[in-house]
């Protein structure tokens, strides 16, 4: 089967790393900048754009208000009492580093899941795409559920191992050991070849 895959670009949003989102203290701002993810997932993007092969952006966020909170998590809990991930605030936006072009789709997502309760399968199918090729933030939670997603709902997954991160890097590597046994793991250079 030919390979026809979308590179996605999970959670690269300024709240979670940019020095001036609300979440730079939690360690994903330090662990992006040191391990170079912003540069590498925007060479992905440029050799993605060049092949042809469709960038498809997911942000997390939550509607004003908070009406589509999961009141339940743990994991959210900050969110709402640190008035963080807004949707439609700057906190939201995908980092200037690595900005849409015109027409790229931006997926919004509540929950961890990017295919939870969106339309990304859906855009994918459409795009007749087999293949996932997976950047962003934070390694041991959208990557590894991406991955887990994507490979029950039949895709190849690509974790670009460089073009990822998460606060800590025994997170990091724990999170890789378990996407190694649905995915491979692999390189924005053995993916997206110059």
């Amino acid at each position: 089967m030919a390979r026809r895959p979308a590179l996605l670009v999970l959670d690269l949003i300024n709240e979670l790393v940019h020095p001036d989102g609300k979440y730079a203290e939690d360690g994903f701002c330090r662990a992006v900048a040191e391990r170079g993810v912003l540069e590498r997932a925007a060479t992905a993007i440029e050799r993605a754009r060049l092949a042809g092969i469709p960038v498809i952006y997911v942000v997390v966020g939550f509607s004003p208000g908070y009406t589509d909170w999961p009141a339940s998590s743990e994991l959210f809990a900050s969110a709402r009492d640190g008035d963080r991930v807004v949707l439609g605030t700057w906190g939201t936006q995908v980092h200037d580093a690595l900005k849409p072009a015109e027409g790229e789709p931006i997926v919004e997502k509540r929950r961890v899941s990017p295919f939870y309760g969106t339309h990304l399968d859906v855009l994918l199918r459409n795009l007749d795409v087999n293949t996932l090729l997976l950047t962003g933030v934070t390694t041991d939670l959208v990557i590894l559920s991406t991955a887990r997603d994507g490979h029950d709902r039949d895709y190849h997954v690509e974790v670009l191992e460089d073009a990822t991160a998460t606060d800590t890097r025994e997170a990091h590597e724990a999170a890789l050991a378990l996407i190694a046994r649905t995915a491979t793991v692999s390189s924005v250079d053995q993916a997206l070849p110059a």
